[in-house]
């Protein structure tokens, strides 16, 4: 008899601690063991869930308010919820289907993983452009009409340079000198007033030297002709000289200067200048010059004869420490022709010289 009593008390103890143990249990459960005992559930079976299940089925319908647990829904229901799969999150009001694609588990009404919501960009609003006059051809004559101060463009501007070709000191045959050859310009691309000068000097004073006033006037692309007066100043009587001729560059850039002068008592007289520029570098350069003379009749105050008088080549090699500064060094031969040749020989003085020459090149 108190065997048989213990051992009905051992199995109610036994059952008790059973029914405590299964709660535990269940809470410590993985979702996927959950998940394999219950594959599906019927969501519209559960108390409360009708109303999403009615939703889901027609989803024109306005979502209805969820009810409100009471006290007969037990709180562990909505927390086992939590692992089930085949639930519909979509159809839960307030609820977004694209929040849902970061949690594992979770599938859409369709039964797929949702997709991550694709990010949308917003189109830019096209500007809206004032509207245009009602007469156009009224509003461009009002535009004419208007005034313009301050609004014409300086095409044609006002400008002006100096070159000193040369400035430099000379040596040939144990004798020093000096020489110079400047050209100064002001006024606008088509019309100028130019002015040049060149010379030499010996011994103290100026052996040969002219200056010349020209309006130059340009007739093409790099090329100006040129009219003036021309001034003849040294050893001699003083000489003025109407003046014409043109200057440019020519084919492969050589720069050209072609005079003719005429002369009170019918003297007349040429000039024919061509300097080129090589460049070795960006800085040294050297220029060879070449110039000659000629006369249409003999000048005994100035021992020139007529014809070819003289003629001169020079190669000047100078470094440009800045473009508008540059010294330089060279070397320059002379020959003199016919009745000058005469005259020099009559002096007992060479007809040919090879000079040194250092000097420097400056424009502003």
């Amino acid at each position: 008899m108190i065997t048989r009593r213990r051992t009905h008390f051992i199995l109610l103890w036994m059952l008790r601690a059973t029914a405590l143990a299964a709660p535990v249990f269940a809470q410590q459960a993985p979702a996927s063991s959950a998940s394999t005992a219950m594959p599906e559930m019927d969501m519209g079976s559960m108390p409360g869930m009708d109303m999403l299940h009615a939703q889901h089925v027609n989803k024109t319908s306005k979502p209805a308010t969820p009810a409100r647990a009471t006290s007969a829904q037990p709180a562990a229901a909505s927390s086992s919820m939590g692992g089930m799969s085949g639930m519909d999150m979509g159809a839960m009001p307030g609820m977004d289907r694209s929040s849902t694609s970061g949690m594992p588990g979770m599938k859409t009404s369709h039964g797929q993983h949702s997709a991550p919501a694709a990010s949308s960009t917003s189109t830019p609003a096209a500007p809206v452009l004032p509207p245009g006059p009602a007469d156009p051809a009224a509003y461009l004559a009002k535009l004419e009409a208007m005034p313009m101060t301050g609004m014409d463009m300086a095409d044609n501007p006002r400008f002006g340079k100096l070159l000193i070709n040369q400035l430099e000191a000379t040596r040939a045959n144990g004798a020093s000198g000096q020489a110079w050859d400047a050209y100064a310009w002001y006024g606008t691309d088509f019309n100028k007033l130019a002015i040049r000068t060149e010379g030499d000097r010996a011994g103290g004073r100026v052996e040969a030297g002219d200056i010349e006033a020209l309006w130059s006037h340009a007739i093409a692309a790099l090329w100006d002709t040129e009219l003036g007066v021309r001034h003849d100043f040294g050893i001699g009587p003083d000489r003025d000289w109407a003046a014409f001729g043109v200057q440019g560059i020519a084919p492969y850039w050589f720069d050209i200067e072609a005079t003719g002068y005429v002369g009170a008592g019918g003297r007349t007289a040429a000039r024919f200048k061509a300097e080129y520029e090589l460049l070795i570098t960006q800085r040294l350069v050297l220029q060879p010059e070449f110039e000659s003379n000629l006369y249409g009749r003999a000048d005994p105050a100035w021992r020139l004869g007529s014809g070819l008088s003289d003629a001169s080549l020079g190669l000047r090699l100078r470094y440009e420490i800045r473009r508008e500064f540059a010294p330089y060094i060279g070397v320059v031969w002379q020959r003199v022709f016919g009745g000058t040749a005469g005259f020099r020989r009559a002096e007992n003085k060479s007809v040919f010289d090879r000079q040194l020459v250092a000097g420097v090149r400056v424009w502003f």
